[in-house]
């Protein structure tokens, strides 16, 4: 299970190489996050650990390839059967 800094920092690894399809550079990092870049290194390292980024260049944030996008642990959210809105009419 991921912390929220690593969480939050996958978030945004996701979100900013989808939109701009590159990864951000240390000082874009430090001002989505609002963490110091040691904090933010931890993090990164901790997500290579667990599998979610591969890193093959570690000082270079360019390198990074996402292998999973969002945290494993949550379950999937049922999807909700639509029902009509007589219940709505009839029982208020």
């Amino acid at each position: 299970m991921l912390n929220d800094l690593e969480r939050k920092l996958l978030r945004v690894l996701y979100n900013f190489s989808t939109q701009k399809r590159r990864m951000p550079f240390k000082p874009e990092l430090e001002r989505l996050t609002g963490r110091r870049y040691a904090d933010i290194d931890k993090a990164l390292n901790e997500l290579v650990q667990q599998q979610y980024i591969f890193w093959p260049d570690r000082p270079h944030l360019q390198t990074i390839v996402i292998l999973e996008g969002w945290e494993r642990d949550q379950p999937l959210k049922p999807k909700t059967q639509l029902s009509s809105n007589l219940d709505y009419w009839t029982k208020y």
